[in-house]
């Protein structure tokens, strides 16, 4: 199966792989959302058939809780396990001091929480999401759907005072339709190019009236993981300030590749 992947896949694969080597037996693990955790859930769910691991798992969206329930992880609620040990999740972007955007797959608002009720977070990406500066992905804003249009106004009269090269914001859509979160809010995508203060940024979204929640996820992250094309990954530790390379061997697995569609 491995053959067949292409070099972003196997990249996420190898990146994924490796981050699970850090779930012990008997953590409460959060789960992320979108293409990259992904794998990892599959490749947990592997551990847990394969090894015996026992885990429970948080996911931060239905989709990864169908998902985790298909490859045999115990999945509970954030609010029974209350605190969690480690977070696994993607990420759209991130810069040299591990501060992220998130929401391309439209689960920010439970990505944060969970993220933040956990002792630590691993991204795993792959080396193509590396930016010096945040923001040439659109950054991702979750708002209540009354008078989102008048947040949306809001939002890009404010960001004229910001240090930002783009200033227009999109309602996030589903085909003809408003895209709807898990919470039954909408998405409006900042166009911005390059965020100068991301922490700023951050800070001053919040503190609108109809914002719910931001992409931008400033000193949350404690390691990336970053896969490459030949099986390579490099770990980088943020709090510990190391940098560790390694090489993961591909696994040819029916289980573990099938029906990956996300």
């Amino acid at each position: 199966m491995s053959s067949e992947l292409s070099p972003i896949d196997k990249a996420k694969f190898v990146a994924a792989k490796k981050a699970v080597e850090f779930i012990e037996d008997g953590m409460r693990v959060g789960l992320g959302t979108g293409s990259t955790a992904a794998w990892m859930v599959r490749c947990l769910g592997e551990r847990v058939r394969e090894e015996g691991l026992r885990i429970r798992g948080v996911p931060t969206s239905t989709r990864t809780a169908e998902l985790a329930k298909q490859v045999g992880i115990d999945v509970v609620s954030l609010d029974a396990a209350k605190w969690l040990d480690l977070t696994i999740d993607g990420a759209d972007e991130f810069d040299a001091d591990l501060n992220l955007i998130k929401g391309g797959g439209g689960a920010l608002l439970q990505e944060k929480i969970v993220a933040t009720a956990s002792d630590q977070m691993i991204v795993i990406s792959d080396v193509s999401k590396e930016v010096e500066k945040l923001g040439a992905f659109p950054l991702p804003v979750e708002v209540i759907p009354f008078g989102w249009q008048t947040t949306q106004a809001l939002i890009e009269e404010t960001l004229v005072s910001l240090d930002v090269l783009g200033r227009s914001a999109s309602l996030r859509m589903n085909g003809d339709s408003p895209y709807v979160t898990d919470e039954g809010n909408h998405i409006l995508d900042l166009h911005l190019k390059r965020i100068g203060d991301a922490r700023q940024m951050a800070m001053v979204l919040n503190q609108m009236p109809g914002v719910v929640e931001n992409g931008l996820f400033i000193d949350i992250c404690d390691r990336v993981v970053i896969g490459y094309g030949d099986g390579r990954v490099e770990v980088r530790d943020i709090n510990a300030g190391t940098i560790e390379e390694n090489m993961v061997d591909f696994v040819e697995s029916e289980n573990l590749f099938s029906d990956l569609n996300d």
